[in-house]
């Protein structure tokens, strides 16, 4: 009894994915959960964290023991014990040294590691809206390929009802067997479209099941909107200045100029030498039994002021300041250029005779019965129905041109509309 009630469960639970749909939302929200390329890279954020913490460390103490003699040493002046009997002729010199930097090296280093995090940051971002953007045009494709798959297969079923039609009036010679020839060699051509079609399905399901982390997703599990119209108008009038402030690229061309810049306070402070003070101990080195001492060494910055890496650093500001004056003007070139597609494509849909498509649907019924009344010749057949073909396929790709460039506009300016 328990066996049957478990399998009933996994029945109905199977029932219910199969059944299961999903938005565009959905596999979004999926994608967000379980993409394993999107959550590695979250990892780098969290390691440029642990870097800034180490940065804020203070260098460790070095401490020194020599002048040591492991034998014992004859003819010395006498001194104490060291412990219990044990010392009297030994000799023993401590030293330890702490480094001191200067001109504020460490909070310099520790600024540049907080930019090479940021940096990190931007580059989860990129990969995210990057993504994301994949798997928005992934949709895209299999919601035309899934339209014109349904309008391939009712051509493909006419031609094969024509081919045995055909096949069996040819035997028969009540027709041309060039006339068969003809209907078969056009249905092979169609069957090697939708070949090619299942590969491209296979190919944008893959995607997004690789995105989601969903093996099973299937184009019957994804529920696909009507065809969107006016999305320029889902476009704010402030859109170069939306994309100055929120495009990656941008983004991270600032960070990396700030990096620059941190970089040359950290080579200018390099000039200024750092400071090490020693304290010593030495046991029987010179005419007191107990030394102790302080001291302190730094490097005379006579030969080398560190000119060569300040000039090169300064070179870097110059340059980033360049590659972000030709990124701001290649971003404002490819909004208004991707702008003025969307205006145009929209256009042409919005002027598409749809009507005409449907009339050729009907028209289509109609060819046949004229084919099959002998109103109509069957190469006057065969160009129709390409000439319909062609008309729903470039109307499906001009909506997924369409949907693709307005996704291609929310990517580089950054944001959703």
């Amino acid at each position: 009894m328990k066996h049957l009630l478990f399998s009933v469960a996994i029945v109905c639970a199977a029932s219910e994915i199969q059944a299961q749909t999903f938005t565009l939302a959905d596999l979004e929200n999926q994608f967000i959960q379980n993409n394993t390329q999107l959550l590695a890279s979250k990892y780098n954020i969290d390691k440029a964290q642990a870097e800034i913490i180490q940065e804020k460390l203070l260098p460790n103490p070095t401490l020194s023991i020599s002048e040591v003699n492991l034998w014992k040493t004859y003819n010395v002046e006498t001194q104490p014990y060291l412990f219990g009997k044990y010392g009297q002729n030994q000799q023993i010199a401590v030293e330890l040294e702490q480094l001191i930097e200067t001109a504020g090296k460490r909070k310099k280093r520790v600024a540049l590691k907080q930019l090479e995090q940021q940096s990190a940051t931007l580059d989860y971002e990129e990969t995210l809206r990057e993504l994301r953007k994949d798997l928005r045009l992934a949709f895209y494709q299999l919601n035309r390929i899934q339209q014109e798959e349904q309008q391939l297969k009712e051509i493909v079923d006419l031609y094969s009802q024509m081919s045995e039609q055909y096949h069996r009036q040819a035997q028969l010679r009540n027709i041309a067997t060039a006339d068969f020839y003809r209907v078969q060699t056009e249905l092979i051509a169609l069957q090697k479209e939708q070949i090619e079609l299942e590969n491209e399905r296979f190919e944008a399901l893959n995607t997004l099941r690789i995105l989601t982390h969903n093996p099973v997703l299937e184009i019957e599990h994804i529920s696909f909107p009507n065809n969107q119209l006016h999305l320029s108008k889902k476009l704010p009038l402030n859109l170069i200045e939306i994309a100055q402030q929120q495009n990656i690229g941008l983004k991270r061309q600032e960070n990396e100029q700030a990096k620059a810049k941190q970089l040359l306070d950290i080579e200018k402070a390099q000039k200024t030498p750092d400071i090490r003070v020693q304290m010593n101990y030495d046991r029987g080195g010179n005419i007191m039994n107990d030394f102790v001492g302080v001291g302190v060494s730094f490097d005379l910055p006579i030969f080398n002021r560190n000119k060569g890496n300040i000039k090169a650093a300064e070179i870097g500001i110059q340059q980033q300041q360049l590659n972000k004056q030709s990124l701001e003007n290649n971003l404002t070139q490819s909004i208004h250029q991707l702008q003025n597609q969307l205006v145009r494509m929209e256009k042409m849909i919005e002027n598409w005779p749809n009507a005409q498509l449907e009339n050729q649907k009907q028209m289509l019924e109609n060819y046949k019965k004229h084919l099959q009344n002998k109103q109509v010749t069957l190469l006057e057949f065969i160009d129709f129905t390409q000439a319909y073909r062609e008309a729903n396929q470039a109307y499906l790709q001009l909506q997924q041109t369409y949907q693709n460039t307005f996704e291609e506009l929310q990517y580089i300016v950054g944001q959703d509309f």
